[in-house]
């Protein structure tokens, strides 16, 4: 039997109406925008399931605006997320799927742009009490919750890359919570994502990076 605390019932202190439909999508949106670590010069929303039916009334096209704008799930900029992203010169679409299936109802992916045309494509999940995961990056898919400090580096998926990316978080005493590698096929670009209970360094940055195999890193405290 699963354990319930009093925050999975009642939710994080938020910006409502609800746990699921605007503090988990506000998460999202804020882990995403952190991912990304870019200007941001267009966003654009596919919402599924439930989000894709009720995202209007319940603000879940708010929330998740204003998680990628920085806005933590109670921040009362929240409501106005359309001006604040029009006066920042974002623009942003929403486009509601009711047609395709998704694991879970409350689902959207978030398709970020840069002024210089690069783009990084999210699919989050709001799973209860504010909580969400990652489920995949780019075409590739993953799961992490974003509890932690987490480090994502894409990589080419050939031998020994593993081996560096370990040795430097040797090197700098980090704790790894979790790490696992995601693919989509051998040989190809591949994810791994290391979760850590405690501060990442961002030294450890330029030491991964010193790898050719290394072909981007993001770095999301906690």
């Amino acid at each position: 039997m699963k354990f319930l605390s009093l925050f999975d019932v009642i939710g994080p202190n938020m910006i409502g109406p609800s746990s699921s439909h605007t503090a988990g999508a506000a998460s999202i949106g804020l882990f995403v925008s952190k991912m990304f670590a870019r200007p941001i010069k267009k966003a654009v929303f596919t919402l599924y399931g439930s989000f894709a039916q009720t995202y209007q009334g319940h603000g879940t096209d708010r929330a998740l605006l204003g998680g990628v704008l920085g806005f933590e799930t109670d921040d009362p900029r929240i409501r106005d997320a359309f001006t604040i992203a029009e006066e920042r010169g974002i623009a942003y679409e929403f486009i509601a799927d009711e047609k395709t299936a998704t694991v879970h109802p409350n689902t959207a992916d978030i398709l970020l742009e840069d002024p210089d045309g690069y783009t990084l494509l999210v699919r989050g999940e709001s799973i209860g009490g504010g909580k969400m995961q990652i489920v995949r990056i780019n075409q590739i898919e993953v799961a992490f919750t974003g509890e932690y400090s987490t480090l994502i580096c894409a990589q080419r998926d050939v031998p020994g890359v593993i081996t560096h990316i370990s040795s430097c978080l040797s090197a700098y005493n980090v704790n790894i919570a979790f790490m696992r590698l995601f693919r989509e096929k051998k040989g190809t670009t591949a994810y791994t994502v290391i979760e850590s209970d405690e501060w990442i360094p961002d030294e450890i940055l330029e030491d991964i990076k010193s790898s050719p195999n290394i072909q981007d890193l993001m770095l999301i405290q906690m």
